[in-house]
């Protein structure tokens, strides 16, 4: 029993300590049900620790062996309190300590044991419809969040590469998709806060109904036990009686009184005793008085023993095992009521918060963010219009007028055009496509060697230009490099770049205004090399060394591949990988990480090569390589481009 005690976790000790004598002598004084100043000594030693502590075999070996439950625990088994492992706030809800009055009222009752059972039970269905509801409601969270993130992606992407307006309008509207994305991840958290809830709830009722169950047992076998005493006891002074009245006729006949009294035979009678003892000797008469004197003196000490076990299972129920098993139902009912108001609480919480979080993203408070009405207000059509009729004039100015002409010959009846419309036009829309001069030095097609030479350089202009301006403007730009400008501004800038790169200004509202164009333009220059940059020569190489599984090694191979390159193509790597080093660093803001920038440079660097042995399909066979080779790269751009001595 000791061993089984220590595993249980209760404290014993106020009702062990007391010498088991105390119980022996009140059974004389009295049978009926202990009042509730025999349970004060108990009280006051449990108020003492509320923890439960464990009880040692030494002190049950001093108890009475008379006791009927000694071959069975006698303690409430041990609970998980899944509250505390929840959380630790959940005493800020109520007053921690347990209620002794609550205790000595429950104890006075008769029905203090079903009254519990029947409490908890309507806790346990309160605390699984809360669990319920949670469940319920995280699945609506969850599918409003993920088709509204979904909606906002798909849409920011489809814009991308739509013919729709350019300029503040792009910024605006990506800017607004991006704030439904922050509200959708806001309720996918919140929908998996909500299914953690349900799921703790659930373990909750679970754990408690298995302790009621458990303690409802060990509260029917400690009654059931006294039952059968008190049934003892009374069969055992049946006993003690039938002998008493037979030791009193023989008695009687002894001393030559009559047997047929009549309230000798009215017990004789009651009692279904022999009608007579028949005629006997005194020598018969005296052995037979001595026989059912034994038997009487026998009967009086199984007697008087039931009585003593009776009163000190009595005792022992009514004043330790019932309050045990009382205050373990109450701290049950106690436990899961407080689950469900915590997890209730916190609901209350998220909920206020994820409203308050939409909020504060749709308006930010201060100056921490644009919120959506101010990033609408930010769209400016009248000057997306400007822009766009200047480069709509200057990209149709070399095309043949499809309508009526507006100059010509005065043979001819046309009038010389008016001074004053003259000078309303801007500057740009009235040099139409002579605006800029061809100076002969083109730029898009031309070998890189042959480009860098003539001008001199050790970088080609029209790639420093382009990136300066990409990591002034761009930097932070949704999806840089992976949207593309429009088709029309995109053609536009890469005419004006190939005719005069220094005279084109990038800084212009124009251009920096919509910074997928000049992005597009530099992949366009990329792909427009005679040989690619990483060159036709060592693409193989390239592709070999990007197979290689081991990490450390496919890096040391592929930083050999790097050195092969000729002088002009590694400086103009090395000075674009440092830029989509610093366009990387960004990833939070842009959503460019090392894995999308590959994917967008991986076809552009290498090039459309020739597959080996006129295998069909060779480049597509060769894609995710390239892919991986421009990632290793990218993630070793220190290991392999930057010198320690710099």
């Amino acid at each position: 029993m000791g061993t089984e005690t220590a595993e249980e976790g209760y404290n014993s000790t106020a009702w062990e300590s007391s010498d088991h004598s105390d119980f022996q002598t009140s059974a004389a004084n009295s049978y009926g049900r202990p009042t509730l100043q025999m349970i004060d000594s108990l009280d006051s030693s449990q108020q003492k620790s509320t923890s439960p502590q464990p009880r040692s075999s030494t002190d049950s070996v001093a108890r009475s062996s008379t006791s009927r439950w000694r071959e069975s625990p006698t303690v409430v088994p041990e609970r998980r309190d899944t509250i505390t492992a929840a959380t630790s706030d959940i005493a800020s809800l109520v007053e921690p300590s347990f209620d002794e009055h609550i205790l000595r009222a429950l104890c006075e009752l008769d029905c203090g044991v079903p009254l519990l059972l029947d409490r908890i039970k309507q806790s346990m269905v309160s605390c699984r419809e809360a669990s319920t509801f949670f469940k319920k409601r995280a699945v609506i969270e969850d599918e409003y969040g993920k088709s509204l993130q979904k909606l906002a992606r798909v849409t920011s992407d489809t814009y991308g590469m739509s013919d729709g307006k350019a300029g503040s309008f792009v910024g605006a509207w990506q800017s607004c998709m991006r704030v439904h994305e922050l509200m959708a991840e806001n309720r996918l958290r919140f929908s998996q806060r909500l299914n953690e809830m349900s799921e703790e709830l659930g373990t909750l009722a679970k754990e408690v109904d298995k302790n009621r169950k458990q303690t409802k047992d060990l509260a029917t076998r400690y009654e059931r036990a006294l039952q059968e005493s008190e049934a003892a006891t009374g069969r055992s002074k049946n006993r003690l009686d039938m002998a008493s009245e037979e030791l009193e006729r023989i008695l009687l006949q002894k001393e030559g009184e009559s047997l047929k009294d009549n309230t000798v035979q009215a017990r004789q009678a009651g009692t279904g005793g022999s009608g007579r003892l028949g005629k006997l000797s005194p020598k018969g008469l005296q052995r037979q008085e001595d026989d059912v004197r034994t038997r009487m003196s026998t009967a009086l000490d199984t007697y008087r023993k039931c009585v003593t076990d009776t009163q000190a299972m009595r005792q022992e129920y009514f004043n330790f095992q019932l309050p045990r098993i009382l205050r373990a139902l109450k701290e049950c009912a106690d436990e899961i009521d407080l689950g469900t108001q915590y997890h209730l609480t916190r609901y209350a919480f998220l909920f206020e918060s994820i409203v308050l979080s939409d909020g504060s993203t749709l308006l930010p408070p201060g100056e921490e963010g644009t919120g959506l009405k101010a990033s609408i207000e930010t769209i400016d059509n009248r000057s997306d219009f400007k822009t766009y009729m200047q480069n709509y004039a200057y990209a149709r100015g070399t095309t043949t007028p499809r309508g009526p002409r507006r100059d010509g010959p005065s043979e001819e009846g046309f009038l010389p055009p008016l001074p004053t419309h003259h000078d309303r036009l801007p500057q740009n829309l009235s040099n139409g496509a002579n605006g800029i001069h061809d100076k002969g030095r083109p730029t898009f097609g031309v070998d890189l060697a042959e480009q860098m030479s003539r001008d001199n350089v050790e970088v080609p202009p029209i790639m420093v230009k382009c990136c300066v301006a990409i990591e002034m403007y761009g930097l932070k730009s949704q999806g840089i490099y992976r949207l593309s400008g429009m088709t029309s501004k995109v053609a536009n800038l890469r005419q004006r770049l190939d005719k005069d790169l220094e005279a084109v200004d990038l800084d212009a509202p124009e251009w920096s205004g919509d910074i997928n164009t000049i992005a597009s333009v530099l992949k366009m220059w990329l792909r427009e090399l005679p040989d690619p940059l990483l060159t036709t020569q060592l693409h193989q190489g390239f592709i070999d060394a990007a197979k290689i599984e081991n990490d450390r090694l496919r890096h040391i191979r592929l930083h050999e591949r790097v050195n092969d390159l000729p002088d002009p193509n590694y400086a103009t790597l090395k000075y674009f990988m440092g830029h989509l080093h610093r366009i990387n660093q960004h990833a939070s803001d842009n959503s460019m990480s090392t894995q999308n920038l590959s994917i967008v440079f991986g076809p552009t660097l290498f090039g459309q090569t020739a597959p080996p042995n006129g295998q069909m399909n060779g480049g597509i066979a060769d894609a995710p390589f390239q892919n991986q080779a421009i990632a290793t790269i990218l993630n070793h751009y220190t290991d392999i481009f930057v010198d320690e001595t710099e």
